[in-house]
Protein backbone atom coordinates (compact mmCIF):
# COMPACT_ATOMS: atom_id res chain seq x y z
CA UNK A 1 0.00 0.00 0.00
CA UNK A 2 0.81 3.34 -0.51
CA UNK A 3 2.12 5.59 2.07
CA UNK A 4 -0.54 7.46 3.33
CA UNK A 5 1.92 10.03 5.48
CA UNK A 6 5.68 10.74 5.56
CA UNK A 7 7.25 12.05 8.92
CA UNK A 8 10.32 13.65 8.59
CA UNK A 9 12.38 13.81 12.07
CA UNK A 10 10.71 11.32 13.90
CA UNK A 11 13.87 11.14 16.15
CA UNK A 12 13.52 14.37 17.93
CA UNK A 13 11.09 14.36 20.65
CA UNK A 14 8.26 16.53 18.66
CA UNK A 15 8.53 13.67 16.02
CA UNK A 16 8.25 10.71 18.39
CA UNK A 17 5.47 12.28 19.87
CA UNK A 18 3.64 12.40 16.86
CA UNK A 19 4.67 9.46 15.54
CA UNK A 20 3.22 7.68 18.65
CA UNK A 21 -0.22 10.03 18.37
CA UNK A 22 -0.52 8.59 14.25
CA UNK A 23 -3.26 5.81 15.41
CA UNK A 24 -4.62 4.17 12.22
CA UNK A 25 -2.70 6.44 9.71
CA UNK A 26 -0.35 4.84 7.26
CA UNK A 27 2.93 6.61 8.54
CA UNK A 28 5.94 6.55 6.69
CA UNK A 29 8.59 7.72 9.66
CA UNK A 30 12.34 9.01 9.04
CA UNK A 31 15.06 9.99 11.79
CA UNK A 32 18.38 11.18 10.54
CA UNK A 33 20.48 8.92 8.80
CA UNK A 34 22.90 9.28 12.19
CA UNK A 35 20.48 8.41 14.73
CA UNK A 36 22.09 6.08 16.93
CA UNK A 37 18.83 4.51 18.54
CA UNK A 38 16.20 4.08 16.33
CA UNK A 39 13.16 4.36 17.78
CA UNK A 40 10.71 1.39 17.47
CA UNK A 41 8.85 1.21 13.95
CA UNK A 42 11.14 3.23 12.77
CA UNK A 43 13.43 2.38 9.96
CA UNK A 44 14.55 4.48 7.49
CA UNK A 45 17.22 7.62 7.26
CA UNK A 46 17.65 10.42 5.38
CA UNK A 47 19.37 13.94 5.32
CA UNK A 48 17.09 16.58 3.82
CA UNK A 49 20.08 18.58 2.75
CA UNK A 50 21.17 15.66 0.63
CA UNK A 51 18.82 16.61 -2.39
CA UNK A 52 19.64 13.36 -4.21
CA UNK A 53 18.33 11.28 -1.94
CA UNK A 54 15.84 13.48 -1.00
CA UNK A 55 14.81 13.35 -5.28
CA UNK A 56 15.21 9.62 -5.02
CA UNK A 57 12.84 9.56 -2.67
CA UNK A 58 9.90 11.27 -3.64
CA UNK A 59 10.44 9.34 -7.03
CA UNK A 60 9.82 6.59 -5.14
CA UNK A 61 6.52 7.14 -3.28
CA UNK A 62 4.18 10.13 -3.59
CA UNK A 63 2.51 10.65 -0.06
CA UNK A 64 -0.65 13.05 0.18
CA UNK A 65 0.44 14.48 3.63
CA UNK A 66 4.02 15.51 4.59
CA UNK A 67 4.67 16.36 8.52
CA UNK A 68 8.20 17.93 8.66
CA UNK A 69 9.64 18.38 11.75
CA UNK A 70 13.30 17.42 11.46
CA UNK A 71 16.22 19.76 12.28
CA UNK A 72 18.59 21.05 14.56
CA UNK A 73 17.01 22.60 17.42
CA UNK A 74 20.01 23.08 19.71
CA UNK A 75 20.18 26.78 20.36
CA UNK A 76 23.67 26.51 21.15
CA UNK A 77 25.02 24.22 18.77
CA UNK A 78 23.35 26.46 15.91
CA UNK A 79 25.18 29.65 17.45
CA UNK A 80 28.45 27.66 17.45
CA UNK A 81 27.83 26.67 13.62
CA UNK A 82 25.43 28.83 11.88
CA UNK A 83 26.36 27.33 8.48
CA UNK A 84 25.18 24.15 9.73
CA UNK A 85 22.17 25.11 11.18
CA UNK A 86 21.30 26.75 7.85
CA UNK A 87 22.01 23.38 6.30
CA UNK A 88 20.07 21.32 8.15
CA UNK A 89 17.01 24.06 9.16
CA UNK A 90 16.88 25.82 5.74
CA UNK A 91 18.17 24.11 2.96
CA UNK A 92 16.96 20.51 4.19
CA UNK A 93 13.55 22.83 4.31
CA UNK A 94 13.69 23.70 0.75
CA UNK A 95 14.85 20.62 -1.03
CA UNK A 96 11.75 19.16 0.92
CA UNK A 97 9.35 21.68 -0.61
CA UNK A 98 10.89 21.47 -4.37
CA UNK A 99 11.24 17.72 -4.18
CA UNK A 100 7.56 16.88 -2.39
CA UNK A 101 4.77 15.41 -4.93
CA UNK A 102 3.04 19.07 -6.23
CA UNK A 103 -0.77 17.79 -4.55
CA UNK A 104 0.78 16.67 -1.26
CA UNK A 105 0.07 18.67 1.93
CA UNK A 106 2.78 19.70 3.58
CA UNK A 107 3.08 20.82 7.93
CA UNK A 108 5.65 21.94 9.42
CA UNK A 109 6.72 22.14 12.99
CA UNK A 110 8.41 25.42 14.23
CA UNK A 111 8.85 27.26 17.18
CA UNK A 112 8.03 30.02 19.48
CA UNK A 113 11.90 30.94 19.01
CA UNK A 114 11.01 32.95 16.14
CA UNK A 115 9.87 35.58 18.26
CA UNK A 116 12.30 37.02 20.59
CA UNK A 117 12.50 39.94 23.94
CA UNK A 118 9.34 40.34 26.34
CA UNK A 119 7.13 41.93 24.44
CA UNK A 120 4.47 38.58 24.23
CA UNK A 121 1.66 37.81 23.89
CA UNK A 122 2.34 36.60 20.56
CA UNK A 123 -0.35 35.57 17.77
CA UNK A 124 0.24 34.53 14.39
CA UNK A 125 0.48 37.97 12.88
CA UNK A 126 2.78 38.94 15.04
CA UNK A 127 6.06 40.23 13.35
CA UNK A 128 8.92 37.77 14.16
CA UNK A 129 11.93 38.61 15.76
CA UNK A 130 14.37 36.40 16.48
CA UNK A 131 17.31 36.59 18.99
CA UNK A 132 19.46 33.93 17.63
CA UNK A 133 20.67 31.83 14.84
CA UNK A 134 18.20 28.90 15.32
CA UNK A 135 15.24 31.29 15.40
CA UNK A 136 16.43 32.80 12.23
CA UNK A 137 16.60 29.75 10.56
CA UNK A 138 12.66 28.83 11.49
CA UNK A 139 11.74 31.75 10.14
CA UNK A 140 13.65 31.19 6.63
CA UNK A 141 12.11 27.77 6.98
CA UNK A 142 8.68 29.24 7.09
CA UNK A 143 8.85 31.22 4.53
CA UNK A 144 9.99 28.21 2.35
CA UNK A 145 6.80 26.39 3.25
CA UNK A 146 4.34 29.29 3.24
CA UNK A 147 5.75 29.93 -0.67
CA UNK A 148 3.87 26.91 -1.73
CA UNK A 149 0.06 26.02 -1.63
CA UNK A 150 -1.93 23.81 0.79
CA UNK A 151 0.91 24.29 3.25
CA UNK A 152 0.79 24.64 7.19
CA UNK A 153 2.90 26.27 9.75
CA UNK A 154 2.49 25.36 13.19
CA UNK A 155 4.28 26.77 16.04
CA UNK A 156 4.65 25.90 19.72
CA UNK A 157 6.27 26.22 23.24
CA UNK A 158 7.68 23.61 25.30
CA UNK A 159 6.75 20.38 24.56
CA UNK A 160 7.13 17.86 27.82
CA UNK A 161 6.89 14.39 27.03
CA UNK A 162 9.57 11.54 26.72
CA UNK A 163 11.98 11.14 24.28
CA UNK A 164 12.89 8.01 22.18
CA UNK A 165 16.43 8.72 23.22
CA UNK A 166 15.89 9.27 27.08
CA UNK A 167 17.72 12.53 26.75
CA UNK A 168 16.07 15.07 24.32
CA UNK A 169 13.72 17.78 25.88
CA UNK A 170 13.25 19.11 29.12
CA UNK A 171 11.64 16.10 31.08
CA UNK A 172 14.63 13.88 29.97
CA UNK A 173 17.37 16.57 30.43
CA UNK A 174 16.25 16.62 33.95
CA UNK A 175 16.35 12.96 34.31
CA UNK A 176 19.58 12.25 32.02
CA UNK A 177 21.47 15.02 34.07
CA UNK A 178 20.26 13.97 37.82
CA UNK A 179 21.11 10.25 36.87
CA UNK A 180 24.37 11.16 35.84
CA UNK A 181 25.27 13.63 39.12
CA UNK A 182 25.18 16.32 36.47
CA UNK A 183 24.57 20.24 36.87
CA UNK A 184 21.15 22.03 36.18
CA UNK A 185 20.44 25.48 35.66
CA UNK A 186 17.08 26.93 34.11
CA UNK A 187 16.56 30.43 32.96
CA UNK A 188 15.19 32.43 35.50
CA UNK A 189 13.69 35.05 33.04
CA UNK A 190 12.36 33.23 30.14
CA UNK A 191 8.62 32.32 30.00
CA UNK A 192 6.82 29.80 28.17
CA UNK A 193 3.78 28.18 26.77
CA UNK A 194 4.73 24.87 27.81
CA UNK A 195 2.40 21.74 26.95
CA UNK A 196 2.05 18.25 27.02
CA UNK A 197 3.57 16.44 24.42
CA UNK A 198 1.02 14.03 23.59
CA UNK A 199 -1.85 16.49 23.25
CA UNK A 200 0.33 18.76 21.02
CA UNK A 201 0.91 15.96 19.24
CA UNK A 202 -2.92 15.37 18.42
CA UNK A 203 -3.60 19.02 17.72
CA UNK A 204 -0.87 18.71 14.91
CA UNK A 205 -3.00 15.94 13.83
CA UNK A 206 -6.02 17.63 13.70
CA UNK A 207 -5.01 20.01 12.09
CA UNK A 208 -3.02 18.17 9.44
CA UNK A 209 -5.91 16.40 8.37
CA UNK A 210 -7.69 19.68 8.20
CA UNK A 211 -7.73 21.90 4.55
CA UNK A 212 -6.06 24.96 7.92
CA UNK A 213 -3.37 26.68 5.82
CA UNK A 214 -1.12 29.99 6.99
CA UNK A 215 0.16 29.57 10.42
CA UNK A 216 -1.45 28.63 13.61
CA UNK A 217 -0.10 28.55 17.05
CA UNK A 218 -0.76 25.56 20.07
CA UNK A 219 -1.41 27.71 23.13
CA UNK A 220 -1.55 26.74 26.70
CA UNK A 221 -3.99 27.63 29.20
CA UNK A 222 -1.18 30.09 31.01
CA UNK A 223 2.36 30.76 30.18
CA UNK A 224 5.14 29.84 33.34
CA UNK A 225 8.47 31.21 33.92
CA UNK A 226 11.23 27.93 33.19
CA UNK A 227 11.96 27.67 36.93
CA UNK A 228 8.32 26.98 37.80
CA UNK A 229 8.00 24.43 34.86
CA UNK A 230 11.43 22.64 35.50
CA UNK A 231 9.83 22.39 39.50
CA UNK A 232 6.99 21.14 38.53
CA UNK A 233 7.86 18.32 36.23
CA UNK A 234 10.49 17.33 38.95
CA UNK A 235 7.96 17.02 41.45
CA UNK A 236 5.20 15.63 38.99
CA UNK A 237 7.53 12.61 38.01
CA UNK A 238 9.45 12.23 40.94
CA UNK A 239 13.02 12.71 39.58
CA UNK A 240 14.57 14.34 42.52
CA UNK A 241 16.48 17.19 41.00
CA UNK A 242 18.83 19.86 42.33
CA UNK A 243 18.62 22.47 39.94
CA UNK A 244 19.42 26.06 39.86
CA UNK A 245 18.29 29.67 38.35
CA UNK A 246 20.23 32.11 36.18
CA UNK A 247 19.28 34.83 34.33
CA UNK A 248 19.29 35.35 30.41
CA UNK A 249 22.16 38.10 30.59
CA UNK A 250 24.82 35.41 31.89
CA UNK A 251 23.88 32.68 29.28
CA UNK A 252 25.95 31.73 26.74
CA UNK A 253 23.29 31.23 24.02
CA UNK A 254 20.58 33.55 23.65
CA UNK A 255 17.14 32.95 25.39
CA UNK A 256 13.86 34.40 24.36
CA UNK A 257 12.16 35.81 27.71
CA UNK A 258 8.18 36.33 27.75
CA UNK A 259 7.06 34.50 24.40
CA UNK A 260 3.45 33.30 25.26
CA UNK A 261 1.88 32.51 22.19
CA UNK A 262 -1.43 33.63 21.26
CA UNK A 263 -4.04 33.04 18.36
CA UNK A 264 -6.15 35.14 16.59
CA UNK A 265 -8.48 32.31 15.80
CA UNK A 266 -11.38 30.91 16.94
CA UNK A 267 -12.02 27.78 15.78
CA UNK A 268 -11.75 24.05 17.65
CA UNK A 269 -8.33 23.51 16.31
CA UNK A 270 -7.69 27.30 18.68
CA UNK A 271 -8.54 26.25 22.08
CA UNK A 272 -5.77 26.33 24.59
CA UNK A 273 -4.06 22.90 25.46
CA UNK A 274 -3.71 22.29 28.88
CA UNK A 275 -0.50 24.13 30.74
CA UNK A 276 2.05 21.45 32.06
CA UNK A 277 1.45 23.21 35.16
CA UNK A 278 -2.16 23.92 36.92
CA UNK A 279 -2.92 27.15 37.80
CA UNK A 280 -2.96 26.12 41.10
CA UNK A 281 0.25 24.81 42.87
CA UNK A 282 2.48 24.84 45.05
CA UNK A 283 5.37 26.93 44.32
CA UNK A 284 8.92 24.73 45.24
CA UNK A 285 11.99 27.46 45.26
CA UNK A 286 14.98 25.56 43.23
CA UNK A 287 17.91 24.98 45.40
Amino acid sequence: MAPEVFLFGAGSMLGWSIWRARGAAAVTAFCNRNTKVWPDGIERGIHLNDEAAVAALFAEAQPRLIIHCAGVCDVGVCEASPGFAHQVNVEGTRLLVEHAPAAARIVYCSSDHVFGGDAGPYDEGSATAPISVYGRTRVAAERLVLARPNTLVVRSGLWIGPSATGRIGHLDWLRDRHRRGLPMTVVSDEVRSAVWAEDAARRVWELARADVTGIRHLTATRAVPRPEIAAYVDQHFAIGATFGVQPRRERRAPHIGNVELATRYGDQFAAPLPSVVPQIVQDRTPC
